[in-house]
Formats: C-alpha cells, structure tokens, sequence
C-alpha cells in the first residue's frame, strides 16, 4: 500500500463542536495559569500501543490520556497506523474539548501514540503533539515529553546544511536528527541511539513507524516512562495509572538510556551506553505524578504519605485541626495527622469546575482567582488552631490567599507546613518555573516568607527526610530545583 499521511482536519473540523463532554469548542481559551500560579507545571504525557488483539487503539488511547490530563492541559492527539497509513487528529484544548466520538470512528488502526501537551506558548496549534513526518525511508509520529538543553546549537547546525523547520520544538529537532542519521543507518533503531549522543537533557518519547512503536528514555532517566501489556498487546506510558486506565498490566519502567522495541507481538530492548546515575525528577513525586502510579519502583502514594509523617516528626506543633490544600496536599496532609495524631479534616472544598480562565494574571485578578477556586469551610475552621500541609510554594500568591481565607473563616492560628524542600532554583529539564529571582524561597528567608503569607508558623520538609518518601525506587534523583545542583551541565552548548 501507498504510503500517506492524513491529517483529520478540514473534514472533520465542524465536530468538535458537537461534542457532548463539552459545549466549548476548544479553541475557547487557553489555559492561562491563573489558577495554579503557584504549582510547577510538567511539559506533556505520552502513550503508545501497538494492539495484536484488535483492541480499538484510538479508544483506548483516549481514555489513557484522561488518565495523564494532570501532566498538560493546553492540547491533546492522538496519531493511529493502519497498514503505512497515518491518520492523526490534534487541536488545542483538554482531552474532551479536543476529541468527541466521532473523531475517534475515523482513527482507526493497529497502532496508536497519544499526546498531552504543557507549554509556555499557550494556544499554539503547531506545538500540539503527535508531530507526524515523512522522509526518505518513510514515515513516523513522535509524542515527546522533556527539554533538550542544547536545542538551540544543534538547530542552528542543522539549519546551517539547509534544514527547515516549522517550529521551535524538540520533537521536530530529534525527527529531523533521526531523518538525517536513518539515510546511514541499517535501521531506524540504529539511528536514535546516535541521535541520543547528539541531544542532551531530559526527554522520553514514544515513536511509531510504518511497523514499529518504539519507546526511548534518556541515559538520567529524568522523565518517567513504563512499559505495560493489555492482553497480547504492549503499552507504553508516562506513567503507570494510564496502563491502569485501560485495563493494562504494568510489567516495569523503561531503563534509563534504554530504546524498547515493540514489532508485532515481539519486544526487543537496546541499552544505549550511561553513566551508571540516575536522576529521576523528584517532583514526579511531590507533586506532578497521578497519585496512583508508580514510578520507578515506588508508590506515588505511599511517597507523598511518608512525606507528611516525616514532617510531622520534623516539624511537630500543637493544632486542632490538619488539612490539607486541595488537592496535592492532601495525602501528605492525611499522613501528617497519622503520625501527630492531630485529627484530619476537610476545611477547604475546591471548585472542581474551574480549570480554564479568561482572567488576566495580575495581582488582583489572581486573588480573586483563588476565591473563585477555593473556600474554607466556616463551621470546621472556626475557632481552631490549623495545620495547612500542601507540596511546595514557588511564588506564594496563592498560599497568602488561603491563609487570609482561613483567617477570615474564624481560625485561631494557621500553621504552614510544606511537604518538600525550599523550591530555590528554576529547571531546565521540562518543568515550567519562574527564574529565580521570582521564587520566593530563593529571595526571602523562612521567617519572611512567613511573614509574608500572615502564617503563624512555616516550615519545610528537609531534603534528607525528603529522599527517604520515595520508599522502594529503583532510581537516584534530580533535586536541582532545590540545591542548584542538576545531573548534567545545564551550560551545555553542544
């Protein structure tokens, strides 16, 4: 058969806007922010299947990139490959805004790979993932999740021999490195382990070919990946709960350096050379990671529940009441009472309605923000001495929101206490923080910063204690956002 590649746009433009999940169309906003100005954000999830069971791939990619939403909200794809066709279908937006069913009728084949895409260049339809390519030898979809930190030096290399490109992406980097290196190499495989001598960062992508899905994760192993099996058929994922999400069985995380090779219903692995240390981003489990996965050997769960019992070992005070903000604090919010005995109760309810904004980040609007998304529960605050546990401050402005909330409900006292380290230094590796003269911890001392949210007490979880939650990982970590200290040379320039 020809080969083609079909993009599901013209045709089927008009429907999105009869899909039933959601009346907005998803070129309706963009999401700004607003609303988790305090959070680090992670850059994208990715997902691969290549079904020996006629499982319809599409489908269940779509329920697999539900289950990675938390990870990107400002587009999601999916790409499918039936017999050297490629049909994809992207646009901006969340999971629901994106696809309706039947989009998902028209994608049809024995392979898929799914996207959710993070980036600071919000609303761009060009940086929606999957990126889909022909070139000489043939052709191949690629869902990406990282930041090389030598883009810049092998673009312009690249641009110099006469390459063009259409983006300022990595994804689009690393398929015309591939391209270039396949026209020598006896196989595509062949060609990425030389691409992975040329890229430097963290990164872990997932790419099908006319006949292949083939997963990669870089020598760090910085950015989570995991291999699973539904029936006869392999999976890949950036996390565990979206192998869960579809019924799938996780059989282990992808090595660090390591190329899996899924062809048919045969697995093969190449172990590209690394430097024996791993440096898994931490956050994965402070806070980016779906609370159900598993990572590199160890519970998301368990972790962030060690992490508010060490605190409260740490970091005793005497309280009535713990609560957690909503909703990354609540885990370690619930272990933090475990350990202290203090009882555990709800005294925030979050609006789970509110995810898309219109309101423009200035002080003001970012404060009314937070009452719109938060508010505190009168009858439970009132009167009590209260122990806030949420996962980290970056700039603080939503911390101050809800101290000033928790005050106004009546609480005596509002102690703060932060599952992880002082958030000091920004990263290079995918996650989107501020630089840091923008990170309050990097600016100010404890006691001002406490000052600062009107609390009467603040304390951090000490990267020590914070290096031990993790219980079971198979993995060293990258804690550069906390120590400035990163597990390459971030000045890299070739």
């Amino acid at each position: 058969m020809q080969e083609k590649v079909v993009m599901m746009d013209n045709t089927l433009k008009t429907l999105r806007h009869t899909n039933k999940l959601n009346d907005m169309p998803a070129s309706a906003g963009p999401f700004d922010g607003t609303f988790d100005v305090d959070k680090p954000r992670d850059a994208c999830g990715i997902f691969g299947i290549l079904s020996c069971d006629n499982h319809d791939v599409a489908q269940l990619t779509y329920y697999a990139l539900f289950a990675l939403q938390h990870r990107g909200q400002e587009g999601a794809g999916i790409a499918v490959n039936d017999s050297g066709t490629i049909i994809y279908y992207k646009d901006t937006g969340l999971v629901p805004e994106v696809f309706n069913s039947t989009i998902l009728e028209h994608l049809k084949g024995r392979a898929a790979i799914g996207h959710v895409l993070y980036t600071t260049d919000i609303g761009n339809r060009e940086n929606v993932q999957p990126i889909v390519v022909k070139y000489k030898s043939g052709q191949m979809a690629m869902s990406y999740n990282g930041n090389l930190i030598n883009t810049p030096v092998l673009r312009q290399k690249l641009e110099e021999k006469g390459a063009i490109f259409q983006t300022n992406n990595d994804p689009e980097l690393i398929a015309s490195l591939i391209s270039i290196y396949r026209i020598t190499s006896n196989d595509i495989e062949e060609a990425i382990v030389k691409v992975m001598e040329d890229i430097k960062g963290a990164y872990s992508f997932v790419l099908m070919t006319q006949n292949k899905l083939i997963a990669v994760r870089d020598p760090f192993g910085i950015k989570p990946l995991c291999l699973g099996k539904l029936d006869n058929s392999y999976i890949v994922a950036s996390e565990s709960s979206a192998i869960d999400a579809v019924g799938g069985k996780l059989l282990r995380d992808i090595n660090p350096g390591e190329i899996v090779v899924i062809q048919e219903n045969e697995l093969r692995s190449i172990q590209t050379e690394v430097s024996g240390k791993t440096a898994l981003c931490i956050f994965e489990f402070v806070y980016t990671a779906r609370q159900d996965s598993y990572i590199d050997g160890a519970s998301v769960y368990q972790a962030r529940l060690e992490a508010g019992k060490l605190l409260a070992i740490e970091y005793p005070v005497d309280a009535d009441l713990v609560i957690g903000a909503p909703d990354s604090g609540l885990i370690a919010a619930l272990g933090f009472s475990r350990q202290s005995g203090i009882p555990y109760g709800s005294g925030l309810i979050k609006n789970r309605y509110v995810g898309r904004t219109f309101i423009k980040p200035g002080q003001s609007q970012r404060e009314m923000a937070v009452r719109i998304k938060f508010n505190a529960i009168k009858s439970e605050i009132e009167g009590k001495r209260i122990v806030m546990v949420d996962d980290s401050i970056v700039r603080g402005t939503t911390t101050k929101s809800i101290v000033h909330m928790l005050k106004q409900a009546g609480a005596k006292e509002v102690h703060i206490r932060i599952s992880s380290a002082p958030y000091r230094f920004p990263c290079y590796f995918g996650i989107d923080t501020p630089s840091s003269e923008h990170l309050v911890a990097s600016t100010y001392t404890k006691d001002e910063i406490r000052d600062m949210l009107g609390a009467d007490s603040l304390e951090y979880l000490s990267l020590e204690e914070l290096l031990k939650t993790p219980i079971g990982a198979k993995c060293g970590f990258c804690c550069g956002c906390f120590t400035g200290k990163y597990p390459m040379d971030v000045r890299c320039e070739g």
